[in-house]
Formats: C-alpha cells, structure tokens, sequence
C-alpha cells in the first residue's frame, strides 16, 4: 500500500471549529475550555479554530476572545495550531481583533467576509488587505455567502492569494467548481467547513476540514483523511459514509452546530455549557436523538475496527 503525497496545510489537516465553553450562568469558562482543547487535540485535531461561528464569536466580547486564545494556547502549548476568528461586519473592528489576538498567542487568524452590508468584491477584497495587513499572523478567508450574504468571488481569491499572508480558505460555499478554480491557480490551501465535503475537497487537492462535529467526533472525521492518505480510497469512502447519520442531525436538521454539539457535550459529561441568547439550548428529545446517532457511530468504529 502507497502512502499518498501532498503538501502540508499550513495548520494542519484536521482542525476543529471549537465550541466556547460557558457556565451554566452564561459566563466564559476557560477552565472548560482548556480542558476541552486539551481533549481535542489529543483525539486527533491538528488544529483549533476559536470564536468561528460555532464559537458564537457575534455574542461574545472582545476581551473574552483575547483570554479565550490565552487560555487555548497554555492549554495546547505547541502540539496544535491555534486559530482566532477575528471576523466582523466591520473593518476596522477586524483589524483590531487581528492585532489582539497575535498579542494573545494565536498562530493565525480566521476571517469571514463582512456581513449584513453586502459589500461588492472590490470592497472584500479591500477589506481582507486591510486586515491581514494588520498583523503579522497567516489569514484563513471564511467564505460562507449562506451567513454573510456576500461570496468571495473565486477571481477574488485568486487576487488575495497574491497577498504573502493570505494562505488558506474555510471554504462553505457550495461551488465545487468554483473551489476548483482557485486549486489550480493558486497555493491557497482550502479546507472544507462542510463535513459531507471532507473525501469530495480532500480528493481534488483540499488541505482538510474545518469541522464543528469534531468537537464530539475528531477519530471518525480523522479517520478519512488518513485512509485517504494511505491510499485506501474504498476504505476513506466507508469512514466517510459512516459519519453521515451524524453529520446530518447536527449540521443539516435546522440547528446551528453551536447548538448540536453543545448538547452533545452535556449529554456526555463534557465542557461546553448552553449556548448565549439568542440561540437555545436543544430540546431533551434532540438531545437524545443526538446521543442515539452518536452512540451508533461509536458502535460502527467498533464493529468496523
């Protein structure tokens, strides 16, 4: 069996787009979180990606943000990259956030389009100018036009990539062909942050995934990539398959992630805490179907292994 070749992505392969961990009062628990991070890394993440949309970054404050990165980076010290979602609706503020989070210990730095003001491409690719120019630290661009609104155009990208601090994409638009583009004409490395993409990407030349499942599920979601690695492409379709019960409640069933995982935390005795208003904490009956789904995949692995 052929081990295949590929380039590194610049945080890893797998990283996971982390939860942040609050009591049950609401307040951040960073004792959580590092226990949290502690426990992901050990499970196979690459790489943490903090204050993302899974890290309910619209609800929390600038200086939680700044001791969150603190508290992740004590807690991981060099065996994983930390990633700072730095993102906002407003350009200066992301600069901003860029800069506090090189002081806080981040390696790089997550960075969606500007929302709500549906800025024409000229101005995002302003904007991610502005911010990767504001600190020395790597850019992620998060595309995600479901949230924001507003695409990064692939000829967009492809002009970004020409920046020396532009190196990767979260990439959730949906526009494999577009993905592709930018693959063959430039170095950015792109990871997916949809878990049904994580074979499809990967095969064309994909870096990895960014992935809120990981939070409950790192082995399984692993498990793709290094099938896929050593060549057993029949073998990572399986691992990929095997998870899609899973990633289907949590991700495709009319939650945010944020909510699914946090409840799948609780259900097995893990930090997390409820999510911040305006999200909701899932219903008992989520909850359980949730750790019904969860317990089958563990039993898969078992069965499977």
């Amino acid at each position: 069996m052929t081990t295949r070749l590929r380039p590194t992505g610049p945080f890893g392969r797998t990283l996971c787009a982390m939860v942040t961990p609050f009591t049950e009062s609401g307040a951040l628990d960073l004792d959580g979180a590092g226990a949290l991070a502690d426990r992901l890394v050990a499970g196979g993440c690459d790489g943490l990606v903090l204050s993302g949309t899974t890290g309910e970054s619209p609800t929390t404050t600038d200086t939680e943000k700044a001791a969150l990165v603190r508290a992740v980076r004590e807690a991981v010290g060099d065996r994983a990259a930390v990633v700072a979602g730095v993102g906002t609706a407003d350009t200066r503020h992301t600069a901003e956030l860029a800069a506090d989070a090189e002081k806080a210990g981040a390696d790089g730095l997550l960075v969606v389009t500007p929302y709500y003001s549906r800025p024409p491409q000229d101005a995002v690719e302003a904007h991610f100018r502005t911010v990767a120019d504001a600190s020395g630290l790597p850019l992620m661009l998060y595309d995600i036009p479901g949230r924001t609104g507003t695409r990064i155009a692939p000829e967009t990208m492809l002009r970004l990539a020409e920046h020396p601090r532009v190196v990767a994409v979260k990439d959730c638009a949906y526009d494999l062909l577009g993905t592709q583009r930018v693959l063959s004409g430039s170095g950015l490395a792109y990871y997916t942050g949809c878990e049904e993409f994580i074979l499809p990407l990967y095969a064309i030349g994909g870096a990895g995934y960014v992935s809120t499942v990981a939070n409950v599920a790192p082995g399984p979601l692993r498990a793709i990539l290094d099938a896929f690695d050593a060549g057993d492409t029949a073998g990572a379709a399986r691992a990929q398959l095997r998870t899609a019960p899973l990633v289907t409640r949590m991700m495709a069933a009319g939650l945010p992630g944020t909510v699914t995982a946090k409840s799948l935390l609780h259900s097995l005795g893990l930090p997390g805490g409820p999510p911040r208003p305006p999200l909701l904490p899932a219903t008992p009956d989520t909850a359980d179907e949730l750790l019904a789904l969860y317990e089958e995949l563990e039993a898969t692995l078992v069965t499977a292994g």
